[in-house]
């Protein structure tokens, strides 16, 4: 499979389905009233870890491949919460930690990938 979909569609769905879980396994506790509060406290630090360490020991990437990756994951995680949030349970959902979490959702391979161009060495990648 090629990497850029293994990047984008593989681990923006891996990421999304984690805090999807979570979410729901909250959502019948005693914080399912600011559980999205949680998810961003606990689960940002946890994605931007996964993210260097999935692009730390790859080539040198260009800086529009982590931006295209943090858009994947955003539509990603937009179209999911609405199919498996708001469609299917119908839940009012989109409040400020929602929109906090979409823009993160972004920011954090464009955050990642301007921490590895700065601490890498070698040339970038050109991609096709």
């Amino acid at each position: 499979m090629k990497q850029w979909i293994k990047d984008t569609a593989g681990l923006g769905t891996v990421l999304w389905l984690i805090g999807y879980l979570a979410s729901l396994a909250l959502f019948f506790s005693p914080f399912a009233g600011i559980m999205g509060w949680i998810l961003l406290a606990v689960f940002t630090p946890l994605t931007v870890v996964i993210a260097w360490w999935w692009f730390r020991q790859r080539e040198r990437l260009a800086m529009q491949y982590y931006a295209g990756v943090g858009l994947a994951w955003m539509l990603i995680a937009i179209v999911s919460d609405y199919l498996f949030i708001v469609l299917l349970f119908q839940a009012v959902y989109y409040g400020p930690d929602v929109f906090v979490y979409y823009a993160l959702t972004f920011l954090i391979p464009v955050g990642v990938g301007l921490y590895l161009l700065r601490t890498q060495s070698e040339p970038v990648q050109k991609i096709a």
